[in-house]
């Protein structure tokens, strides 16, 4: 029988019990209902159980559904999902830079105008950062740091982040004035493209196992701290009985087996939002969004929210309701991944970023899920002027989000550890201790917590921030690409990349999204560098 993954309302109703306890409301009397019923638990890493409910139970699930969704939650007004209420809550949100028009659609009454951006080359106020914590320069070896020698991946090294403790550091801090930016080189791009590419690619072999099972298998190769791509050669055949590799993935994505960039949604997705600037602007809204995913995406490569709602796309719902209905998964990392593109094409203007991402996101996540995407955008939007390094670009990033939200919360939190700890297993234990017990590995929380904590402790190092989001575990290729995405960004070129990781993509990358099959990354980054100067129609 056909077990459709991500869309069953058996396998949906326990996710929502998870997600309705995180979002502050009260399911303890729809739980009991359920498990009376003969209702089990939520598949812990697969997308669908192993055997069909009865028709009775899939209906019961349809409609504890849709009772858990209309229950009321605590934490309604500190996590709202409407831009005008994120940027109502957001006391620093960014200004706009000098000479920029904004570029979102028209906002209903109240929104107040398209806030816009940290300026580009300017640092948030706040406490200064220490010397040696500017971007790592181009020329600067993988996994050293501008001030210090080479360092394991999994250790800090000279000229880390300042120690919170010490008074330095503050993760939120207002905008300053605001400043033209300055559009990033077609190099800098295409070094951001490679980024998110390689990031990914290390990640994917390992993608759904469990954190001592991606420690095991890459010490028993001598490969850690992890330091360059997953290989089968050398792994003890237990102990790959015990932890495989990912059953989609190894064939492409261990060393030995590298052929250019395999398909992933990792990348899809930022191809998807190359044609939609190229059609629709900046100006697009989120029901271009739906219109270009029905046109270009096919619905096998879409999962979690995305694949509700596109499911509920094809069944009549229009954005945002697309993200709401029976879509457990709205806090996922699903929108965060997509973040990328906006960022690119706003270099110095983060507010303008994470508009856009607002926009995509709306389509599949709410608070939460809607916010990873806005501090990606944003954090990007700030790296992508070449002049700020990667704690101002996330200091930043902190600005387009609610400060009382519980993703705010987490950033906090994972940034300080990363800059209390030197070494980096004990962020990351520290990490999955605060959100493994109640958060799928698949959630933005912990991720973007996660990413966050990879790029601080690495100091933006490409090679130390892809290892450390990788070796982190949770959602391996997603963390790898977007880390791999920023600190490439501040690396400025693809001659800054180490030869060892980028050689093997051989500038081809695979997709079946539109007539970008085969593709090279500096073509992509050329598209890109031409979207970064479209601009809104005038009123």
């Amino acid at each position: 029988m056909l077990r459709l993954t991500w869309v069953q309302p058996e396998d949906l109703i326990g996710h929502e019990l998870h997600q309705a306890a995180q979002d502050g409301r009260e399911p303890s009397a729809v739980k009991a209902r359920w498990k009376a019923a003969g209702g089990t638990e939520a598949p812990l890493r697969a997308g669908a159980s192993p055997e069909p409910a009865s028709r009775y139970l899939r209906q019961l699930a349809e409609d504890l559904l849709d009772e858990l969704a209309d229950l009321p939650s605590r934490l309604a007004d500190s996590e709202p999902t409407s831009l005008a209420k994120i940027k109502a809550s957001c006391p620093a949100w960014p200004t706009q830079p000098a000479g920029t028009r904004a570029t979102g659609p028209a906002q209903p009454a109240g929104s107040g105008p398209a806030g816009p951006t940290q300026p580009a080359g300017t640092r948030a106020t706040g406490p200064a950062q220490p010397a040696g914590s500017g971007p790592a320069g181009p020329t600067q070896p993988a996994g050293t740091r501008a001030t210090g020698p080479a360092q394991p991946a999994g250790s800090r090294a000279a000229g880390a982040a300042p120690d919170p403790k010490k008074g330095g550091g503050t993760p939120q801090a207002p905008a300053s004035d605001p400043t033209p930016a300055a559009t990033p080189t077609q190099a800098r791009l295409e070094a951001a493209w490679l980024g998110r590419a390689v990031g990914c690619l290390l990640g994917k072999p390992v993608e759904k196992l469990p954190l001592q099972a991606i420690r095991a298998l890459a010490q028993s190769t001598g490969n850690w701290p992890l330091n360059t791509y997953f290989t089968a050669r050398g792994v003890p055949t237990q102990l790959l009985t015990q932890h495989p590799w990912n059953r989609r993935s190894a064939s492409t994505s261990l060393a030995e087996n590298i052929d250019g960039m395999p398909e992933d949604d990792d990348l899809n997705y930022p191809l998807l939002n190359l044609l939609l600037l190229q059609r629709h602007g900046k100006t697009f809204t989120t029901t271009d969004v739906a219109t270009l995913w029905l046109d270009e995406l096919p619905a096998g490569r879409t999962f979690t929210a995305e694949r509700i709602a596109y499911r509920n796309l094809l069944t009549g719902l229009e954005p945002p309701r697309t993200a709401r209905h029976r879509n457990p998964f709205r806090e996922w990392i699903g929108a965060l991944i997509r973040a990328d593109v906006h960022g690119w094409t706003n270099p110095g203007d983060p507010a303008a970023a994470a508009e856009q991402a607002h926009r995509d996101a709306t389509l599949t996540h709410t608070a939460n899920g809607v916010y990873a995407a806005m501090f990606t955008a944003a954090t990007i939007a700030q790296a992508a002027t070449g002049t700020a390094d990667i704690h101002t670009a996330l200091r930043t990033g902190l600005t387009v989000i609610p400060p009382a939200s519980r993703l705010a919360k987490a950033l906090t939190h994972a940034i300080q550890l990363a800059r209390t700890h030197d070494d980096f297993d004990t962020v990351v234990d520290e990490l999955h201790a605060t959100h493994a017990p109640t958060h799928h590995w698949v959630h933005a929380i912990p991720n973007t917590a996660l990413i966050a904590a990879a790029l601080t402790h690495a100091d933006g190092d490409f090679t130390g921030s892809i290892c450390r989001a990788v070796s982190g575990g949770w959602d391996t290729d997603s963390n790898g690409a977007t880390a791999g995405s920023i600190a490439a960004l501040l690396a400025g070129s693809p001659a800054a990349l180490p030869d060892h990781w980028t050689t093997p993509l051989k500038n081809r990358l695979a997709t079946t999204i539109g007539d970008f099959n085969g593709t090279g990354f500096d073509t992509l980054a050329h598209l890109t560098h031409t979207l970064t100067h479209l601009e809104a129609p005038r009123p």
